[in-house]
């Protein structure tokens, strides 16, 4: 049972912006709309996050990493249905899961992405020489961190509101 109310009503037009953003309002959004300041700030983040030089596959699969990184079922499930939809199988699935990625560039994405979640951003020089000669550019790697913080947000919010889950679960 959800701990926090998932909301329909939208005086604030913010769950309305979801539905343009997502094309749909998942529970997690609903409930974070009981603190219209909250929602607004992820939404603005994540829109401007969408017009940046991480590509959508690429966002996706930190996302997906971020949220296993962070045990939250609600967010892999969510990740793992629009991966799918993406096109990406179960081993690429998999994979992003484990932090890798057939691709050498989105392999060092990953490594880095998880290095900053694990490490609160503490990466080693070594892992960022790495990551710089697999091509991670100081463009991607400002956005690596913000896609982190943009994911952590929902995904610590989704571990304290607890929202009913409205995706196939998927196992952290």
């Amino acid at each position: 049972m959800p701990r926090l109310p998932q909301l329909t009503e939208d005086p604030d037009g913010l769950l309305e912006e979801t539905r343009r953003q997502l094309g749909r309002v998942p529970n997690l959004y609903a409930a974070l709309a009981n603190g219209p300041a909250a929602l607004r700030g992820y939404l603005a983040m994540r829109d401007a996050l969408t017009g940046g030089v991480l590509p959508a596959r690429l966002r996706e699969k930190i996302a997906l990493l971020v949220a296993q990184e962070n045990h939250c079922t609600y967010c892999v499930s969510a990740h793992t249905m629009r991966g799918t939809r993406m096109g990406m199988s179960e081993e690429e699935l998999k994979l992003t899961r484990d932090g890798h990625d057939a691709d050498p560039h989105a392999d060092a994405v990953l490594q880095i992405t998880q290095e900053v979640v694990r490490a609160g951003g503490r990466v080693s020089d070594e892992s960022l020489a790495r990551a710089r000669q697999a091509g991670v550019t100081d463009a991607e790697l400002a956005e690596i961190v913000a896609h982190v913080a943009l994911n952590t947000l929902s995904n610590s919010f989704n571990h304290l509101a607890q929202p009913d889950l409205d995706f196939p679960e998927v196992t952290v």
